[in-house]
């Protein structure tokens, strides 16, 4: 860093690079009057200096190699946008380790090593900051950080993947299905080419990974996030959730009781009058209550060129303001309290369950006996007659159950003679 200005190596130069070197070069004055200082990007980091850009960049910033970034002393600040995980996890070691800040885009990397990154930006002096990895234009890593500083978070619920968020409110408002659905979206541009990790939840998890680690101050890692997709959610489904007065949405819950942990991302039944139900589209949100503060909810696009570059120009401005002040490397807190997780008999929830059942009498009874048997009780049951002959749809909502035992009923309905098929079972969420 000169008396004026603070220089800056960017890693990539795909959508939100581009998006980044667009905000930074046109936003210069407000950069300056916030910092007190001209933030210049002097290098970038690409995998082909010839290609063609969408904006006009000169060409000798452009460089193939990254020790042009990571070894010249007289870049301050890495800006890391070109994804992976790995190599990119060397790449920011190397930065930390010569003493220069980083901030970063990818949630890949941060959910799978944030816990060491954060220890030795620490360790070095510096700032990590990550606020784009996380529902793009919404500052929900900065609230966790400084606005519930002081509070106790108990709870967190999101969608944090627009692309399931999308695909789930066309299936409901507009009744198609999924694959027609799915289709549509990767014709836009809103879906992968493959889209297994929007829809199998696994973008989801890894965002909660991140959204827990900061809230519940433990190093939590992707694998201990219960992930389960929405691949398999019906129109039929749908349909039903809406005459109960649910909407179904891909939701990722962290959840802590007497510091007892549980995180998850699953297909979730909301009822309607709870926010998040009316989150449609791309856009995303996530509901945080605490102890103090009580319940709070941030909501806006949770990806795009510029949203998520704003994110990462947010960051990059805060760690030019620390080094104005000397105070780089304590703005994020590494994690430092225990882990503990809940086991599955220590997780309740009410549950949805739909089963093609033989229409004859009795039927109900066997089924109610065999949820008494594992303290599963029911709250709400509705029966449909179904196309097919001496058949009928059984819709149950239960009360508050233990993950454990509805596991065992699911597996015990499974054996009776007259249930046909578990059609799906969904986890129910009233906002409490």
């Amino acid at each position: 860093m000169t008396n004026q200005s603070v220089r800056v190596g960017l890693m990539g130069m795909g959508t939100v690079g581009t998006g980044v070197y667009r905000l930074v070069e046109s936003h210069q004055e407000d950069l300056s009057q916030q910092t007190g200082m001209n933030i210049e990007i002097a290098r970038i980091l690409v995998q082909d200096k010839e290609k063609k850009r969408t904006i006009d960049v000169e060409s000798d910033l452009f460089t193939d190699d990254p020790d042009s970034l990571l070894q010249d002393p007289e870049i301050d600040v890495i800006v890391e946008v070109m994804g992976g995980v790995e190599r990119t996890r060397e790449h920011i070691l190397a930065a930390l380790q010569q003493g220069k800040h980083v901030v970063t885009a990818n949630k890949d990397l941060m959910a799978v090593h944030g816990g060491e990154l954060l220890e030795e930006a620490a360790k070095n002096g510096c700032d990590l900051f990550y606020e784009a990895s996380v529902a793009g234009g919404i500052p929900i890593l900065r609230a966790l950080v400084e606005g519930f500083s002081s509070d106790r978070i108990t709870k967190m619920m999101g969608i944090v993947n627009g692309t399931s968020n999308y695909i789930l409110t066309k299936m409901s408002q507009e009744g198609g299905n999924y694959e027609d659905v799915l289709k549509e979206a990767q014709e836009l541009g809103y879906a992968e080419a493959d889209p297994t990790a929007d829809m199998g939840g696994l973008d989801a998890a890894r965002k909660m990974s991140i959204l827990s680690t900061l809230g519940f101050h433990v190093g939590m890692n992707l694998d201990e996030v219960d992930c389960n997709g929405m691949e398999n959610v019906t129109l039929e489904d749908i349909e039903y959730a809406e005459q109960l007065g649910y909407t179904i949405k891909l939701i990722g819950i962290a959840k802590q009781d007497d510091n007892l942990i549980e995180v998850s991302v699953e297909p979730t039944m909301l009822k309607h009058s709870h926010p998040l139900s009316s989150v449609h589209g791309v856009f995303n949100a996530v509901y945080v209550y605490g102890e103090a503060v009580g319940e709070t909810m941030f909501y806006g696009p949770g990806a795009g060129e510029l949203p998520t570059a704003n994110a990462v120009v947010s960051d990059l401005v805060t760690v030019v303001k620390n080094m104005k002040l000397g105070v780089n490397g304590r703005g994020m807190v590494a994690p430092y309290k225990e882990k503990k997780l809940k086991k599955d008999e220590e997780i309740f929830s009410k549950y949805f369950m739909r089963l093609l059942v033989d229409d004859q009498s009795g039927v109900l009874a066997q089924i109610t006996q065999k949820l008494a048997g594992y303290d599963v009780s029911i709250e709400q049951v509705i029966q449909r007659p179904h196309h097919l002959e001496h058949k009928a749809e059984l819709i149950i909502v239960t009360h508050q159950s233990s993950k454990k035992g509805i596991q065992e009923v699911l597996s015990e309905l499974e054996k009776l003679e007259h249930i046909e098929e578990i059609k799906s079972y969904y986890r129910v969420e009233n906002g409490d």
